[in-house]
């Protein structure tokens, strides 16, 4: 469903690229996972899905169209993205935010249909935030902000959900509850592309984990695969172990103290 395929990103006047060679996919029915230190290119794959950045070489396709070929609406219809850093210009009514995911469907001046109410009620839902629909975004806390973003990346559909951070502010409970969505929704037959921090909860629910060093990918395939103490050591330079969840069985990362300086 969405491919790189020896993808080089460079940002204006950067000397070297941010990104360079990266060649990974995310495809349907599957939650594939990009994690790695600060730095590491992993936010700037999804600002080139974003059209922020295009392709110095390589390419991006989205179910094998190249996603520079695509107009923004057609790219939109087909790929939902939650970026890591999002603030309206103004406050909006909770539904009237969830709803500007369905625009892509219609028009500026085509309005509301039943369909696109339907929608939203039901993103609000599955992101657990129906409670919230009639309060101003100015007026929700980190968490809830997140699981309100997520509902409308739901609400505007596609075969794709690319999500950048996800879980940043969110307490134990409702991180378990998006990663839990997020598995669901790749059940269903969406392709969920997610880039996160918590590698434990990666290892936990992903089927496949690219790892990012430096702007190229590491390390790319199953958990046990990737998460490898040696490995992952080398790419975050820290001391660390690798063992077992006792719940699940999933390979988890355990931070070591530091080393004496």
């Amino acid at each position: 469903m969405i491919r790189f395929d020896d993808v080089v990103l460079r940002y204006p006047g950067a000397a070297t690229p941010a990104v360079h060679g990266v060649t990974l996919d995310a495809p349907r029915g599957a939650l594939t996972a990009i994690v790695g230190p600060n730095g590491s290119g992993k936010s700037t794959l999804v600002r080139a899905l974003l059209g922020r950045l295009v392709p110095e070489r390589g390419s991006i396709l989205i179910n094998g169209s190249s996603l520079t070929a695509l107009s923004r609406r057609d790219a939109a219809r087909r790929i939902a993205l939650v970026p890591q850093r999002e603030e309206p210009t103004f406050p909006l009514i909770v539904r009237d935010f969830i709803a500007l995911g369905r625009f892509v469907h219609g028009g500026v001046w085509s309005g509301d249909t039943p369909t696109d109410r339907a929608v939203v009620t039901a993103a609000a839902e599955r992101a657990d935030v129906s409670d919230f629909l009639g309060r101003r975004t100015d007026e929700l806390s980190g968490g809830e902000w997140q699981r309100v973003r997520i509902a409308r990346a739901l609400a505007q559909g596609g075969e794709a959900l690319v999500l950048d951070e996800p879980t940043a502010f969110l307490d134990i409970a409702h991180e378990m509850s998006v990663f839990e969505l997020l598995d669901a929704l790749a059940r269903e037959g969406r392709a969920v592309l997610l880039v996160s921090h918590q590698l434990n909860l990666v290892a936990r629910f992903a089927s496949r984990i690219a790892l990012m060093h430096q702007g190229t990918v590491a390390a790319f395939g199953a958990p046990d695969d990737v998460m490898r103490g040696d490995e992952l050591e080398r790419v975050y330079e820290w001391p660390l172990v690798v063992t077992r969840d006792p719940a699940v069985g999933a390979p988890v990362l355990v931070p070591l103290r530091g080393r004496a300086r």
